[in-house]
């Protein structure tokens, strides 16, 4: 087993798993991720911490920090999948595709770009059952 982080692979860092990220249950793994460059940003992560900010200079904080991630691509090609995503999990049964937007394109992402996504929300346990990314709890479900 590796001594990195999180097992050692690249994630995404969904919002669920950054509003965690200074948990003291959390905090020293998501340091030493951040340290050994696992932890990877998209715009939709992005644009949905930016919009959280309270103000400017927030804005600016964070906008800063978010540059220096390394950024996965949306894609028009991830958009196509998480809209198939999406029509997969809906022949689940009624209701079953209905996953948080953000969300179905974060997985598409990282699926596309072969890497996994670090969360705290089942909705990405869902999408992984017709995407392929390694969907990594940042804690146990419900420990936090």
């Amino acid at each position: 087993m590796s001594d990195l982080a999180f097992g050692g692979a690249t994630y995404i860092a969904d919002t669920s798993a950054r509003a965690r990220s200074h948990h003291p249950a959390v905090s020293d793994q998501w340091a030493s991720a951040l340290r050994a460059h696992q932890i990877v940003t998209c715009s939709i992560t992005t644009l949905e911490l930016l919009f959280a900010t309270r103000d400017a200079d927030e804005f600016r904080e964070l906008e800063a920090d978010e540059a220096t991630l390394r950024d996965i691509p949306v894609t028009v090609s991830v958009q196509r999948a998480a809209i198939t995503a999406l029509r997969d999990l809906s022949h689940r049964g009624a209701g079953y595709h209905r996953v948080k937007l953000p969300d179905a394109l974060v997985a598409a992402a990282a699926q596309h770009a072969g890497i996994g996504v670090l969360h705290y929300d089942r909705h990405f346990d869902r999408l992984a059952e017709v995407l392929h990314f390694d969907s990594r709890w940042v804690a146990a479900p419900g420990s936090l």
